[in-house]
């Protein structure tokens, strides 16, 4: 990248670039201000590669029986019995971190670490054991009460600089065995959970402790929504960008957040798809590569679950046949593009082709979120009292 890479403050680490998605975008606008196109070029094929390297580690911690696998196929998307799924019910404690890769983007990896307290990991020693400084941040995970030691790690995880997160499980089951009761009030049995959770923390020595409730059975409901948005805060650069796109889409506003994730990155793919030798853009006659216009739109259709094996297991959790999810999905599949078809696009048509793929994915996405939300709501009318 030479002097331009250098006088934008890259910053090497090992064999390695890494910078901004602030600093890429300025040093792509300032080479094409120099009329350097396909500099510019190269800056979005190296932010690429760079993307698909960068790693971002999740550390689930919690006792045995906790929920920690299930929490992490939901995190994944998936049912605790799809197809590389991690396996629930063992009733052995796990003895060392297993790792789960995401499978659309197998560098969001989920740690189920073992849990702290048991004979072999002490507090003043469970951090080391785990190779604390490989995760990005952790999610402590209870099915009852946080103990003393849950508290001691989340001090130890604070001392040390990095981020965690108190989530209490199964408040499904919760909600399921109070329901009996002539005085159940839902958001009453919920909010009694989370102070519970709240004052006990508070008197092992937490200062204001956050305790998001969730399901992970029913992982679009209860506090999930604001456990991800608050994680999507916190994390910074590349990494959000990723963890956003691996987020199952069992809201509006994640498949809202997503969408516009990806137009903000769609000027940058149309100019690395253009062959822009020493062609000014935006410019009609700028031939480029059909292969990177499919690779993007397949990309979409992966992100907002609309490939086909997002939506055989998606049918299988929901209890629907695939045919009546593909039903509602009204945008072109994206392997029907092909070079046969488009042989020569400018930046131009390029950039205006995936916007509107884009908005045709993220509408169909929607549309499968309500046919899958109906389903659940009458499948939950139906749950015995």
């Amino acid at each position: 990248m030479g002097k331009l890479s250098h006088s934008l403050g890259f910053c090497p680490l090992g064999n390695t670039l890494f910078y901004s998605p602030h600093q890429e975008t300025e040093t792509i606008k300032a080479a094409i201000e120099a009329g350097n196109l396909s500099e510019a070029a190269k800056v979005v094929q190296k932010s690429d590669e760079l993307f698909n390297k960068i790693e971002l580690n999740i550390a689930i911690t919690g006792e045995s029986g906790a929920g920690k696998s299930s929490f992490i196929n939901a995190l994944r998307g998936l049912g605790d019995e799809d197809d590389g799924s991690a396996k629930t019910g063992v009733t052995q404690t796990t003895t060392a971190p297993k790792g789960y890769k995401h499978s659309k983007y197998p560098n969001v990896i989920f740690w189920d670490l073992p849990g702290i307290g048991t004979p072999e990991f002490q507090p003043n020693t469970y951090l080391e054991q785990v190779k604390f400084n490989s995760y990005d941040f952790f999610i402590i995970l209870a099915s009852g009460r946080f103990r003393h030691n849950d508290s001691i790690l989340a001090q130890e995880i604070r001392r040390m600089g990095k981020n965690f997160y108190f989530v209490r499980s199964k408040v499904d089951l919760d909600i399921y065995n109070e329901k009996h009761k002539k005085s159940f009030n839902e958001e009453r049995t919920l909010e009694k959970i989370r102070n519970d959770c709240v004052n006990h923390l508070s008197r092992e020595g937490m200062s204001s402790p956050q305790v998001f409730l969730v399901s992970n059975k029913e992982f679009q409901k209860y506090d999930s929504p604001k456990l991800q948005k608050k994680l999507l805060k916190e994390l910074k650069g590349h990494k959000k960008h990723i963890f956003l796109l691996a987020l199952p889409n069992l809201s509006q506003p994640i498949l809202e957040k997503k969408k516009k994730a990806q137009q903000r990155q769609i000027w940058k793919q149309a100019l690395k798809s253009c062959a822009i030798a020493a062609v000014p853009l935006p410019a009609l006659s700028v031939k480029c590569d059909v292969g990177i216009l499919v690779d993007n739109m397949r990309a979409y259709c992966e992100s907002f679950g609309l490939d086909d094996i997002s939506l055989v297991i998606l049918a299988s959790q929901v209890g629907k046949p695939v045919a009546e999810l593909k039903d509602v999905i009204k945008s072109p599949l994206a392997k029907e593009i092909s070079k046969e078809k488009a042989e020569e696009l400018s930046y131009t048509v390029t950039y205006r082709m995936l916007n509107s793929f884009l908005d045709g994915v993220a509408e169909d996405a929607q549309r499968v979120l309500i046919k899958e939300t109906i389903k659940n709501r009458l499948l939950s009318s139906k749950t015995p009292t």
